[in-house]
């Protein structure tokens, strides 16, 4: 089978660390056998060219110099910061658009598949009919968050997407429910895409502590962007209701938009030096970090823009590590966490039964150790790369026959 992959961003050369659970999956797929070619826009000019043995056809949208839509950060968040940045966007989805249906043409592809079908799936439907390839379209709830006039505007596109396609794969069932808001009748497979590059513990840093006992310090790690869905003012009201406890640290690591209101408000918990804003870290230092924690924390909120967690695949990280987690019941989070069994599940913004949920992993460590021990066997299971990659699979097998029966 041979799979063309249709993606906002993929490594500009060799070593670039960017969409590294697309690589895995694009080598775990070659693994099997499928040949895998890739389509994605140009960076300040950059052509197609051969990265890490896979074909990658660039597409041109712009002058080089201006050819900064994508890559560098996701292109809705360089529009948000720079609206200019939005003129871009309809020689964006034209020369992707006309990429694709020559490339499909002459490629002799099984499937077309595209990632963020807004707008990438109107680029399949255009190789699509230029070739004999069936159609995958893939949601990550991203692209499925606007509002008021923007929303009905984009209705339209998202139902032509979903009923061009073949088959449909959603990361989470809460990609799959927002989905359905846009398409009623809409049947989607749950693929959660980029959740196995996190579930695999790294070699070398297992923690070489003896198992915590109740009064014990406790060190609680928060690993995302310091955006308004990761819930992290949540956490530091939570924090501070725990102040008096001497066991607790509060490590949080990463940074982002909300940064600057974050450090204010995290001066005011009374926990001192035990509330860290580490920023950003190196990947061996967060190894470090997720190793030596005593759980993770992802406090996750539902935004007034409706805007929250489409998977929480930072869980899948700590369970990997063999760290038990606290999480909001928010978005795809509850398909990675199930309350009292693989973690700790608490209402998305309280902070008072947040802080409850800390106070009673600081004070049960051999709960937390059975909620571990299940949560990694868990990830294991349900987010590996081997579920993945035989789900995806037959999704591709399913859509071939789709295809050639209409």
């Amino acid at each position: 089978m041979k799979v063309l992959f249709i993606v906002t961003a993929y490594p500009r050369h060799e070593g670039d660390v960017i969409t590294p659970w697309m690589g895995e999956t694009i080598r775990r797929l070659i693994a099997t056998g499928t040949a895998v070619e890739v389509l994605a826009p140009s960076y300040k000019g950059s052509r197609t060219s051969m990265i890490g043995g896979v074909k990658v056809h660039r597409f041109r949208y712009a002058p080089s110099q201006l050819e900064t839509l994508t890559h560098d950060m996701p292109a809705m968040e360089r529009i948000r910061r720079s609206p200019a940045c939005a003129a871009l966007l309809p020689g964006y989805v034209a020369a992707g658009i006309k990429a694709a249906a020559g490339v499909a043409a002459h490629g002799n592809f099984d499937i077309v598949h595209a990632f963020w079908p807004i707008p990438h799936g109107l680029f399949g439907i255009a190789a699509r009919q230029s070739s004999s390839a069936a159609l995958v379209s893939t949601f990550f709830s991203a692209e499925l968050m606007w509002k008021g006039a923007t929303r009905r505007a984009m209705a339209p596109v998202v139902r032509k997407v979903v009923n061009a396609s073949d088959a449909v794969t959603v990361i989470s069932s809460y990609t799959g429910e927002r989905l359905r808001q846009y398409v009623p009748d809409a049947a989607t497979i749950t693929i959660p895409f980029g959740a196995a590059a996190a579930n695999e513990t790294q070699a070398g840093f297992g923690d070489s502590r003896q198992p915590r006992s109740a009064g014990d310090p406790f060190e609680l790690l928060f690993v995302g962007r310091l955006v308004e869905r990761k819930g992290v003012d949540i956490l530091i009201q939570a924090a501070a209701r725990l102040r008096d406890d001497p066991r607790l640290t509060v490590r949080v690591v990463g940074t982002g938009p909300e940064m600057s209101s974050l450090e204010r408000a995290a001066s005011s918990t009374g926990l001192g030096d035990r509330f860290v804003l580490e920023g950003m870290v190196s990947a061996e230092a967060l190894a470090g970090h997720f190793a030596r924690c005593d759980a993770l924390v992802l406090p996750a909120v539902i935004t007034a823009a409706g805007d929250t967690e489409g998977l929480g695949v930072v869980l899948l990280e700590a369970m990997g590590y063999g760290k038990p987690v606290i999480a909001s019941a928010a978005g795809g989070i509850v398909d990675i966490v199930s309350d009292g069994d693989t973690g700790i599940l608490v209402p998305p913004g309280d902070p008072d039964a947040l802080a409850g949920a800390i106070r009673r992993a600081m004070d049960d460590p051999a709960e937390m150790r059975r909620l571990a021990s299940r949560g990694t066997a868990h990830a294991a299971e349900a987010f590996g790369w081997n579920t993945i990659v035989t789900r995806l699979g037959a999704v591709y097998e399913s859509a071939v026959a789709a295809r050639r029966g209409s």
